[in-house]
């Protein structure tokens, strides 16, 4: 089984970013209960699932449910607990203002293996990696509380934006966790909102259409970019200049790497808002906010875009960056738990990541960047990275997310550290057969790797 893989992109990005129940609840579900911390918040019944099913224990584990400081969680155990704890944390779920907690991907392996869990919906919505590190980080003391039992060791996992809060748990509270693995997470930071910057500005560029980006977008500015967005998918479908812009992003994404033109292909088929989903994640639209930042967090104005990777810029990569659109930064990631928080890469426990080659959702340049910061802190001995070939965003099977977690577990007990793909090195990621090593299943957008 693929997770998420079934899901179309228009279902990922138009029903998990709305953050809001979308089936009617089972009779026998709660109605949401206003939050006690957030007004005009509401909170789903933590014992029913979104379609209205009935959460319970599987077999051979109790479940508890509830509510805590606009909350909700769930947590599981196993009758032959082994006395260890994983804390799960979820991805973006859109700015509506119901928030609803759901179940790990590997929460039968959990079970089967005698590991506890516990998942918080968070209390809010939105780009909110502070409040989903305190919500998750809370869930070791609910889980004593509820059970009456302290676990001897507690790990953290977290997918998308759960892998962003994932990186941001382990530095913040560093005496709380035994290991962590993120998958498919944003672990640049802000650096994700510096990708789309680029991609757009970019291709603006190269389709020679004149855009702007407003800090304070006016009520036209969505119909103006909607536009210049048909402009610019004109200029570039099928031409030169197109082949370029993909060129462009294949690096600015992780570089050169086998797979990317599905890929490239996959994204811009992907729509959201009625515009393709590169486009409809323009920073300008927000002012690179993210909704939660004190300002604009992007900025290019030292970015060097290239389209090959030859020693000198080619004329073309002088023009293009003679061209496009400069941004400046007007706020940075923040050293704590406001704002957007900063990923310092300071691992203080082993972390191992998974993320997919041609996710162009969350890059795989996110695993790239911590690997730097974490070698740049003298801590590359504590983090592993392996690629996945896949174009989706955390599309993973759940053969290579047991391989991971299991693979954790040893590392944390034997102190051997596991293997993993060298992300940094640009002719192993640019060779064919990059990804296949920890890849259990061919995807249609790739051919098998070799034997």
């Amino acid at each position: 089984m693929i997770i998420r893989r079934a899901v179309l992109v228009a279902a990922l990005i138009a029903g998990i970013l709305t953050g809001s129940p979308a089936a009617a609840a089972d009779p026998g579900c709660s109605p949401p209960t206003p939050s006690t911390t957030r007004p005009g918040y509401l909170v789903a019944d933590p014992d029913c699932a979104l379609d209205g099913t009935p959460f319970t224990a599987l077999p051979g584990a109790r479940a508890h449910t509830g509510i805590r400081d606009g909350a909700a969680y769930r947590i599981e155990v196993p009758d032959r607990w082994n006395g260890q704890l994983v804390v799960y944390a979820h991805g973006y779920r859109g700015t509506g203002t119901t928030v609803y907690v759901s179940d790990p991907d590997l929460r039968a392996h959990y079970i089967a293996k005698g590991y506890a869990w516990a998942a918080s919906s968070y209390a809010t919505n939105g780009y909110d990696v502070g409040q989903g590190v305190r919500d998750t980080h809370a869930l070791i003391g609910i889980f004593q509380q509820v059970t009456g039992k302290r676990a001897r060791n507690v790990y953290i996992s977290g997918a998308s934006m759960g892998g962003h809060v994932t990186a941001v748990a382990v530095e913040e509270y560093p005496r709380s966790f035994t290991g962590a693995m993120p998958y498919c997470g944003v672990l640049g930071d802000t650096e994700l909102f510096d990708y789309f910057l680029d991609a757009n500005v970019t291709a603006a560029a190269l389709a020679d259409v004149d855009i702007e980006f407003p800090a304070q977008p006016d009520a036209g500015f969505p119909v103006r970019w909607a536009q210049q967005v048909g402009q610019i998918r004109t200029a570039l479908t099928g031409t030169d200049a197109g082949r370029t812009w993909s060129d462009v992003l294949e690096r600015r994404s992780g570089g050169e790497r086998p797979g990317f033109p599905a890929a490239f292909a996959y994204w811009n088929a992907a729509s959201q808002g009625g515009l393709p989903f590169l486009f409809s994640v323009y920073p300008g639209l927000t002012g690179g906010t993210a909704g939660i930042a004190p300002g604009n967090l992007t900025d290019n104005r030292r970015t060097l875009y290239r389209a090959t990777d030859g020693r000198r810029l080619t004329a073309a990569e002088w023009r293009l960056n003679a061209e496009v659109l400069r941004v400046r930064r007007t706020a940075y990631p923040d050293p704590g738990l406001a704002g957007v928080p900063r990923v310092d890469g300071r691992p203080p426990v082993p972390v191992l990541s998974l993320h997919g080659i041609g996710d162009l959702f969350v890059p795989f340049s996110m695993e790239q960047e911590y690997a730097r910061r974490a070698a740049a802190n003298g801590r590359a001995g504590l983090f592993v990275s392996r690629a996945v070939r896949d174009v989706t965003h955390c599309g993973f099977t759940s053969d290579e997310l047991k391989r991971g977690f299991d693979d954790l577990i040893t590392w944390t007990r034997t102190g051997r550290r596991p293997a993993g793909d060298a992300i940094l090195d640009r002719r192993t990621v640019a060779a064919p057969g990059f990804g296949c090593r920890f890849t259990s299943q061919t995807r249609p957008q790739w051919a098998p790797c070799p034997a």
